[in-house]
């Protein structure tokens, strides 16, 4: 029999929105999500373990990650640097979000820099596919992902979030 995730769920209020942020049983953030609507962190979870393969309930900051995201908002930066992360996904898609935490915060790169950086030029497309489905905001940050000509391009949390995100890191605070 295969074993259950324990996941705790909190929510934290930030500048652009309430965030609700879940991280297992081991301290990894499974998904951190702009969203009001638990059925959606649940769609994210089910995807990773499977319609079974976990429980949810609700906990104060889950291992410190909404502390950690809370910093971040507050101005410190690199309080979202060290907290571990399991999203599931493909290969693939792993890839990508593994290499979207290595973008420097305050800075972006494009879709096909991205693809030559995991070495896979050609892969420009399914590189923004991965980056769609991140389940991880703000500390996956695909955020810093623009359009080759520098414009912003779409961000499943809403282009005003991204373009805040962005002033934020580059210590241009904006109101949202």
């Amino acid at each position: 029999m295969d074993s259950i995730l324990q996941c705790s769920l909190d929510r934290v209020s930030t500048p652009i929105g309430t965030m609700m942020i879940v991280a297992d049983e081991h301290g990894n953030l499974r998904a951190a999500l702009f969203t009001e609507e638990e059925e959606l962190v649940r769609r994210y979870l089910r995807l990773q373990c499977g319609q079974r393969g976990f429980r949810l309930e609700s906990q104060p900051n889950p291992h410190g990650c909404v502390e950690s995201i809370a910093r971040y908002f507050a101005g410190e930066l690199d309080a979202i640097d060290r907290i571990p992360v399991e999203t599931g996904g493909t290969p693939f898609q792993r890839e990508v979000w593994q290499e979207l935490r290595r973008i420097p915060c305050g800075t972006t790169t494009s879709y096909g820099h991205l693809a030559k950086r995991i070495g896979r030029p050609a892969a420009v497309r399914a590189v923004g596919l991965a980056n769609g489905a991140n389940p991880v905001a703000v500390v996956v940050p695909c955020h810093r992902v623009i359009g080759a000509n520098g414009s912003l391009t779409g961000y499943g949390g809403g282009m005003e979030r991204k373009r805040w995100l962005l002033d934020h890191e580059r210590g241009r605070p904006t109101l949202f």
